[in-house]
């Protein structure tokens, strides 16, 4: 797109935002469980720029940041990890990643794990427009800064999917089994 009409189209559409009521963070079907993983990223710290290097294609280099975690409950089977960004302008926060099957006692990935090529270990769902792996932020231009919350899951049970599934059949299958939960944020602005 024209960077001149992207912006145009960014500041016009300036305070229009998904919001964080429809984030999986905020699904009254986990919000009982206990926010205690503790989930951290090298690449940066809580509410800090996410370094361009980690922003979408035609932005940045489209590599997933390295992640780790700790302090999971006791019975933890699998984690679920969910990357969403609540700014952007439409009714839904954008999926950005939705990985199942993380093993609880991998503890992290490194940078650049988060795709269907470099890890055979994870299970990927569809994320924005049916995207397999991580896709990084890309928001529109002017639309001002945009969070991209990283949402981890301990599970009870794990996961079992027929086909590759979406945002909505993982949150459905991960009902009831939501043991605790963490997240990270990190934010990205395009001038």
């Amino acid at each position: 797109m024209n960077p001149t009409i992207e912006r145009t189209l960014g500041r016009w559409l300036k305070n229009v935002r998904a919001g964080d009521r429809h984030l999986a963070w905020n699904d009254p079907r986990f919000t009982a469980a206990p926010d205690t993983i503790l989930l951290t990223s090298s690449a940066f710290d809580e509410s800090e720029i996410i370094p361009q290097r980690h922003a979408g294609e035609g932005v940045g280099e489209n590599i997933s940041p390295p992640l780790s975690w700790s302090v999971l409950p006791f019975g933890t089977v699998e984690l679920v990890l969910i990357m969403q960004d609540p700014d952007a302008p439409m009714r839904r926060p954008v999926v950005h990643l939705l990985v199942t099957g993380i093993a609880p006692e991998r503890g992290s990935v490194p940078e650049g794990y988060l795709t269907p090529e470099t890890s055979r270990d994870l299970r990927f769902g569809r994320g924005l427009f049916g995207r397999l792996g991580y896709a990084g932020p890309r928001p529109v231009r002017a639309h001002g800064r945009h969070r991209y919350i990283f949402q981890i899951f301990a599970l009870s049970r794990r996961l079992d999917f027929k086909v590759t599934p979406d945002y909505a059949a993982v949150t459905k299958a991960m009902t009831g089994a939501v043991l605790a939960r963490g997240r990270l944020i990190g934010a990205y602005e395009r001038k």
